[in-house]
């Protein structure tokens, strides 16, 4: 099944971006060609640019006490399992502590760093990082794979706490959404949602084989998904036919 997911509010947008750029950069941290880590960097940068926001970090200590008050409501509940409970408030604390300790926005202390600095300001030019723009990262680039993957998990570390804090917070939200099959009919599916609950997600499954691609909208009262056929040269037309989805809303 293929996942889309559909963010309700302009915050968890933010979080979707950060979440996606931290898990690109860890995986091609992974990888030991030098490509693959020039473009770790770039997605580096690109965290950069979107955690720069300065009130994005008072935003995620907000919702981590938000949702840690909302988790010590199932104290005692015999249908909880108390243990994981009890893990899962131990790791809010421990994201809190910690991102709260970090001083300054994030990634700041790389925007002072020499090589990367010059890296970064090259990268609107076509072309601008070559070995006579920058010999000190050509050099670098030939370093063993191993130094330069340790590099960039050093510079990295300076970005853990953010990721951290969002990898928990998108866990648990996702976990209060449980798929429901729902059928598409003649390729639009549409669902009143209700007034007195802030529906912050939408997760939408859908089978490859079918070819299909879902145009979402949706608002506090309302979700619509229109479905679109794939086609040979990666155009999408409407499609009138009925569909199996499954849908899951997250709170």
């Amino acid at each position: 099944m293929i996942l889309y997911e559909y963010p309700f509010n302009e915050r968890l947008r933010t979080y979707l971006r950060l979440e996606q750029l931290f898990q690109r950069f860890l995986g091609l941290v992974e990888r030991q060609d030098p490509m693959d880590h020039h473009f770790a960097l770039v997605t580096m940068f690109e965290i950069i640019e979107v955690a720069a926001r300065s009130d994005l970090k008072t935003e995620v200590l907000r919702e981590l006490e938000r949702q840690k008050n909302i988790l010590e409501h199932w104290r005692n509940n015999p249908g909880i399992v108390q243990e994981r409970l009890s893990k899962t408030l131990a790791q809010f604390e421990q994201r809190s502590q910690t991102l709260h300790l970090q001083t300054g926005k994030t990634g700041q202390e790389l925007q002072e760093h020499e090589l990367l600095s010059a890296i970064r300001s090259r990268l609107d030019i076509p072309g601008g990082i070559n070995c006579f723009d920058i010999p000190a990262y050509h050099y670098w680039q030939h370093l063993p794979p191993e130094h330069r993957q340790d590099d960039l998990s050093r510079w990295g570390q300076s970005l853990k706490p953010l990721a951290d804090a969002l990898f928990l917070l998108l866990g648990v939200l996702r976990d209060t959404g449980a798929p429901q099959a729902v059928v598409a009919r003649k390729g639009h599916f549409q669902q009143s949602l209700p007034a007195n609950k802030s529906y912050q997600l939408l997760r939408l499954y859908i089978d490859p084989r079918l070819g299909l691609v879902p145009e979402i909208s949706g608002n506090r009262l309302m979700v619509s998904v229109r479905l679109y056929r794939f086609g040979p040269e990666g155009n999408t037309v409407a499609t009138d036919t009925d569909a199996n989805l499954e849908l899951a809303l997250c709170i």
